[in-house]
């Protein structure tokens, strides 16, 4: 596993971390003790960023509270990395995040629920927020009790983060980036860079799609990806993204071949992002954090940029 700078702190994280929204059953079940052991099994592989949020889980928190217990015995060891701003939001009712003592709120009872005295980092998960002042007031209010280290925004826009960081003191992004969203190339990375801004990597994989593994004719029966089915809102973009994942597979064979080119492809950035791809398994856990043990030559990278 490469190990870097993690943005202005002085940590040093693992290039592949792990997305825990998948053990809390929205990608489909998963039982107790196969959480607990991809977590285990990616801090074994040389992990040591994971990346939770309030609301990931069915019912909201699973994510967390697995996340918790599986960490049990390490914590020291390890950087958590958890959002706020959709506590009930999924199911009917979303917690108001108006005052400075709401949003402490929420952050007391996410670190309740990860069993742990401190968050390494706290996300503001709004990523369309007009008015962040909220939120950096009670991020403050966290790190002077001693119970927050850093903290930022996960967001895909440029003038949402520019607003965050308007007392320059964002410390990390967590954006979507991957082979078929190339987006942040343009503005977001750079900035990062400019900036000392760490960023993390949600969606690396795209939903899975960069496995290769899937077609049109795919039904996703889990909860977050039921809207990419025929019919549904995500349609259009899922099958425009296929076609690019075709393409890919001239140069990347599907499956363990295509995962491991576009994890690298997304860590090899200068800006030295995190990749934070989930997983639902111990073997899940282990491929993907074997993909961090390289970066891609410059001529590779350039050529699937191309594709």
């Amino acid at each position: 596993m490469l190990y870097r700078a993690f943005g202005r702190t002085d940590w040093q994280v693992s290039a592949i971390g792990l997305g825990t929204w998948n053990i809390g059953n929205q990608w489909g079940p998963i039982d107790e003790a196969t959480a607990w052991d991809t977590v285990r099994t990616a801090f074994d592989c040389g992990v040591n960023l994971f990346d939770a949020a309030e609301s990931y889980g069915t019912p909201n928190g699973l994510s967390e509270e697995r996340l918790g217990h599986a960490l049990a015995g390490i914590r020291h060891q390890v950087f958590v990395v958890s959002k706020i701003g959709n506590w009930g939001a999924r199911t009917g009712q979303g917690v108001p995040k108006t005052t400075v003592d709401m949003i402490r709120l929420c952050a007391h009872a996410s670190l309740h629920r990860l069993r742990t005295d401190w968050h390494d980092v706290l996300l503001c998960h709004e990523g369309n927020i007009d008015d962040p002042s909220i939120y950096l007031d009670a991020f403050a209010a966290l790190v002077e009790e001693g119970r927050l280290r850093a903290f930022g925004i996960s967001t895909d826009s440029l003038e949402v983060l520019q607003r965050f960081n308007a007392r320059g003191d964002c410390s990390v992004v967590e954006i979507d980036y991957s082979l078929v969203n190339l987006q942040a190339e343009a503005e977001l990375l750079p900035y990062c860079q400019e900036h000392g801004i760490a960023v993390l990597v949600r969606g690396p994989l795209a939903k899975g799609l960069l496995s290769g593994r899937y077609t049109k004719e795919s039904v996703f029966t889990d909860e977050v990806r039921q809207p990419l089915n025929a019919g549904e809102p995500q349609r259009a973009k899922f099958e425009g993204q296929l076609a690019q994942v075709e393409r890919l597979a001239e140069v990347a064979a599907p499956g363990e071949a295509m995962v491991e080119k576009a994890l690298q492809y997304v860590i090899s950035h200068p800006a030295a992002p995190v990749a934070i791809p989930g997983a639902k398994s111990a073997a899940q856990a282990r491929a993907n954090a074997a993909t961090g043990a390289q970066l891609l030559p410059a001529d590779e990278i350039e050529r699937l940029r191309g594709i």
